[in-house]
This record gives structure tokens, C-alpha cells and sequence, in this order.
């Protein structure tokens, strides 16, 4: 296929692509979460910034050496094998649907507060179902309108929220800070506390690598979409926080619902704050949307070329894995609908607790293949120039990840390892078939032809031959 017609993302639209897929509903309300942790969580998010700039670098590294669809899948398989493979590529792709659902339901609230009114439970189903669906039809038609849709919505959300972050500063009051570390036991202890709620900030860092095969140039443009993308998102984060913190009185913080829409009104006066923040946050979630809608097929797509899922997920029009968004969309829309029918403490919180622990594995197994191409010496995998910073990077990276799994807490981890384990039985099965695939084709190869039957005639009587005599 012509490589205009699938390499459709220039470093642009993929720095977008990443930037939008991090940034999600969640940091309209990070700031009051953090709160009760004191200023010292300002330093925890700091830290976290470094590991997750590590983890960045090393996927732009790794997806120089193979710019293909499927990012973390492709390192883990490279490295480790098919079951290593298809356990990152099984666990992404759980991971994507899953928090696709959440997404939708996060949205209601917000379409609340622009569309005042009471709100039934069939209401707000449509209301999220429409923000599934969206994003979707988007993605069906073609990765030219998802990374325009990825462009816009990116743009829509940044510029408001980097208003708020700068000029929040020009506000900012450090009376409204409260103390560096706030309740019982070490400042240690508060920032570890801090970082378990702020360390899922930065999932999506991996979006240019998991899309390489749609950019343009990926071996130069994913690494620095990824590493540009996870800086923005940083800036954002870090400015947006402290200008919070710093124009909301903490004891009002603590117990804030809608932190920057606080922020807005200290700035401004009114309460128009709520308005401004509730369009940021629907752009925001359906930007996010659109990216993880395209995030949910490429990981299966390429573990189905490998053999390692149904061969349906291969289906592709106009760059995009059209099967593989069609079976995201449908499950993420099926959570939806039970999250409704069984209301809260059900099923839909016990899904997204796996979510947590599903996104870790893959970024555990990508960090890891770096170490292995580094230790291993492998000369056509490893530039030996800058092994020492490398080697850094990809250590820092599984650090970094490692704290991910550990801030998952106890639960998330339970569940998510019996629903990773559970992707067993379909590793079994597609091993299997492609067993006997291969098999067939070796046989098929090794059976006699047709020429192989036909009788040699026995050689002819030599003229000079001596009759036969009794």
C-alpha cells in the first residue's frame, strides 16, 4: 500500500495524539485530590514528571529500531516472545476499552452542568453512549479526521487550561497554600501518598509509539512527539496545580468538587467558573476519546498479524483498524449500559480497578525489552555511543513503572492479574491454530506430486543380448 495513504500523522498531529490521550477528565479534579497531602504533593508530581520524560525518551528509542503499529506489543515480542507479546498486547487492549467506558460516564457531569436540568438515568446513558460513539465514527472514517478531530480538541482544551495555570500565577497567594505537609506521619509518607493518586497522570505516553505505523518519518517523529506531548501535558499539570493551590484557600480546596471552576471565580469573581471548565472538560474527555478509540485497535491489530488475536482485528480502512474500533466501541458501550442497570459498587468499579494495573504491564515489558536490547550487546538493536545514558533511561523507566504497579494498591492488583491470566486461554487457543496452520503447511509442502507416482519403465532389451536359454 502507498505510504502517503497510511502515514498520515505528522509530528504535529501526533504530538496531539499524545498530549490528548494523557490528559483526560481526570486533572479538572487533581488538584483537590492531592490537597489533603499539603504543598508536598506539588513535589511528588515533580518526580513522577521525570519518570514519566524517562519512560517517553525510551519509547522514542525503542520505536526508532522498530517504527511499527503496535508499540509496547512489538518491543515485548521482539525481546521476549509471542506470550510476552500478546500479554502486553492482551492487556492494553483491556486497559483501553475499559477506561473508554469511564471516560463516558465522567462526561455526564459536566454536560450537567451546561445543560441544566433533571437528569434521568436514560438521559445520561445516551449522553454517554454519544460520547462513545463520536469519537468512533471519527475513527471509521479514516486517521486524516481522527488527527484532525485529535488536533482541534487538543488545542480547545489546552488553551483554556494554560490560561487558567499562567494566569492563575499572577493571583497567587501563598497564604491559600497551607502547610508543606499536612496530617500525621513524614513528609515522606505524604508525598508517597500524593504520588499513588497522581501516578496514573501519565498514562497515554506511549500514543505515537503504539500509532508509529500511521506517522510520518516515526523513527525521528515519534520519539519527539512522545517527549513534546509528555512536556506539554507536564506544563499543564504542574502550572495548573500550583495555580490552583495558590488562589483556592486550602481549607476550601480540600473540599472542593470543582477545583479549577474555584480557581476561575477567586481569579474573576462570579460564578461563570463552572461554565468555562465544564467546556474544557467535555472537549477535553472527547479529545481523549477520540485517541484511545484509535489507541483500542492498534495493539490487537498488530498482535493479529503475528497470529496472536482473531484475524478479524486485521480488517483496515483508510489507515485505521476498523474491527478492532468496532469491538472497543461495542464492549466500552456494553460496560456503559451494565454501569446503569447495576448502578454503583457493581461490576463497572471493579473493571475499572483492573485498568490501573492492565495499563503497567505493557510499559513493564517495554522498559524491560530496552534493558535486554542494552545487556544483550545487540549491535543492530543498540547505538554503543550512548549505552550508558540509555541503559539510565530504560532503568529510570521500569522504576517508574514499577512505583505505578505499587501505587495500583492491593485490589487493582488482584483483579487485574486474574483478568490478565485469563487472557491465557485465548493465547492457548490462537497458539493452537497457528500450530496447525503451520503444520498443515508443512505437510502440504512435503507431500509427493503427481510426477512422483508415475512408473519409471524398466530400460529396454540391449540388441546385442544373448537369448534367454534353459
Amino acid at each position: 500500500m502507498d505510504d502517503r495513504h497510511t502515514r498520515r500523522f505528522g509530528l504535529g498531529t501526533a504530538t496531539c495524539l499524545v498530549m490528548g490521550n494523557i490528559i483526560g477528565g481526570g486533572i479538572f479534579l487533581l488538584p483537590a485530590s492531592v490537597a489533603p497531602f499539603g504543598t508536598v504533593s506539588l513535589v511528588a508530581f515533580g518526580v513522577l514528571t521525570v519518570g514519566a520524560v524517562a519512560l517517553a525518551l525510551v519509547f522514542g528509542r525503542l520505536a526508532e529500531r522498530h517504527p511499527d503499529t503496535g508499540g509496547p506489543y512489538v518491543y515485548a515480542r521482539e525481546a521476549f516472545g509471542d506470550f510476552a507479546g500478546f500479554l502486553s498486547a492482551w492487556s492494553y487492549w483491556t486497559m483501553t476499552w475499559v477506561s473508554n467506558a469511564a471516560l463516558a460516564v465522567a462526561i455526564v457531569g459536566y454536560v450537567h452542568v451546561l445543560l441544566p436540568g433533571r437528569p434521568t438515568d436514560t438521559t445520561d446513558l445516551v449522553i454517554a453512549l454519544g460520547a462513545l460513539w463520536l469519537p468512533a465514527l471519527a475513527n471509521f472514517a479514516g486517521t486524516r479526521y481522527v488527527g484532525l478531530v485529535q488536533t482541534v480538541s487538543t488545542v480547545l482544551k489546552f488553551i483554556p487550561l494554560l490560561f487558567i495555570a499562567v494566569v492563575g500565577l499572577f493571583f497567587f497567594d501563598s497564604a491559600n497554600l497551607g502547610s508543606f505537609h499536612e496530617g500525621s506521619g513524614s513528609a515522606l509518607g505524604g508525598m508517597s501518598a500524593a504520588a499513588a493518586i497522581l501516578l496514573y497522570s501519565y498514562v497515554g505516553v506511549e500514543s505515537a509509539a503504539m500509532s508509529a505505523g500511521e506517522v510520518r518519518d516515526p523513527e525521528r517523529n515519534v520519539g519527539r512527539a512522545t517527549v513534546l506531548g509528555t512536556i506539554g501535558s507536564a506544563v499543564v499539570y504542574l502550572l495548573g496545580t500550583v495555580a490552583v493551590f495558590g488562589t483556592v484557600a486550602h481549607d476550601k480546596l480540600v473540599k472542593s468538587q470543582a477545583p479549577f471552576s474555584d480557581a476561575v471565580n477567586a481569579m474573576f469573581g462570579g460564578h461563570w467558573g463552572g461554565t468555562v471548565v465544564a467546556i474544557a472538560a467535555v472537549v477535553s474527555i472527547i479529545g481523549a476519546l477520540n485517541g484511545w478509540t484509535l489507541m483500542s485497535a492498534q495493539s490487537p491489530y498488530a498482535a493479529a498479524k503475528d497470529g496472536l488475536f482473531p484475524a478479524p482485528f486485521l480488517t483496515k480502512r483508510r489507515g485505521v483498524p476498523t474491527f478492532g474500533v468496532l469491538a472497543a466501541v461495542v464492549l466500552a458501550s456494553a460496560l456503559t449500559v451494565l454501569n446503569y442497570l447495576i448502578g454503583s459498587g457493581g461490576v463497572f468499579e471493579i473493571l475499572v480497578l483492573i485498568t490501573t494495573f492492565s495499563a503497567t504491564v505493557p510499559y513493564l515489558l517495554a522498559a524491560g525489552a530496552q534493558v535486554y536490547f542494552l545487556l544483550t550487546g545487540r549491535r543492530d538493536k543498540v547505538r554503543p555511543a550512548r549505552f550508558a545514558r540509555d541503559l539510565t533511561l530504560a532503568l529510570t523507566a521500569f522504576g517508574f513503572t514499577f512505583w505505578l504497579v505499587a501505587g495500583a494498591g492491593y485490589a487493582a492488583i488482584y483483579q487485574g492479574v486474574l483478568f490478565l491470566f485469563a487472557g491465557i486461554l485465548v493465547y492457548a487457543w490462537m497458539a493452537a491454530r497457528r500450530t496447525a496452520r503451520q503444520e498443515e503447511a508443512a505437510a502440504a509442502t512435503t507431500l509427493p506430486t503427481p510426477a512422483d507416482h508415475e512408473e519409471v519403465p524398466p530400460p529396454a532389451a540391449s540388441a546385442a543380448a544373448p537369448p534367454h536359454t534353459t
